[in-house]
């Protein structure tokens, strides 16, 4: 396990007054493109989580965003398909990065965005790792392996997740929960 950064783009995509590195990579285009071709398929990486955040515009107002949690309804740790360029090396090379796979959402989920992660079950997980995997067997884990939106569940967060400097267990918290807490601690306090 690498500690490495999220974003990644190819040598000759650098230079002053390009874009950003890209975070994400398509799986309808990540196995034939030009952009990515640098990693795969012999760079396939798992990014861990316990889950993402979407923001979701207001339909009243589309300059106000709402946060959403998104996670797996068992709580269990996510695997990402990744791919990464990583160097073995004391101190990290500027071009190690990683971009997580996307994939189209589908059923509840496209109300809140209209992609995902491409999130594996722990033995597609592995597969996907395996340096055995052919590049065959791992495009059709990119396309098809993808655990059914019906695994998940998502729900309002707090705005406060929106500054990095937040750093809190609550940030995860569903934002009934999290008022609730506030009124029943507001409700029990001592004057």
């Amino acid at each position: 396990m690498d500690k490495v950064r999220w974003g990644w783009s190819p040598f000759w995509a650098k230079g002053e007054g390009k874009r950003p590195a890209p975070i994400n990579a398509r799986v309808e285009t990540v196995m034939t493109g030009k952009y990515f071709k640098q990693l795969w398929p012999n760079n396939r990486a798992l990014a861990p989580a316990n889950g993402w955040f979407e923001w979701v515009k207001d339909p009243s107002d589309p300059k106000k965003k709402q946060p959403y949690f998104i996670r797996l309804k068992v709580k269990g740790p996510m695997f990402l398909a990744a791919l990464a360029e990583v160097h073995e090396r004391l101190e990290p090379d500027p071009q190690d990065g990683f971009v997580i796979i996307t994939a189209n959402s589908n059923q509840g989920m496209v109300d809140i965005h209209d992609r995902r992660p491409v999130v594996l079950s722990t033995e597609h997980a592995r597969e996907w790792v395996d340096p055995g995997t052919t590049p065959a067997r791992a495009a059709e884990i990119a396309r098809e392996c993808c655990r059914p939106t019906e695994q998940y569940t998502w729900f309002e967060v707090s705005k406060d997740v929106g500054n990095v400097r937040n750093q809190s267990p609550r940030l995860i918290e569903p934002l009934d929960e999290s008022i609730d807490g506030l009124v029943k601690q507001f409700q029990t306090a001592k004057p």
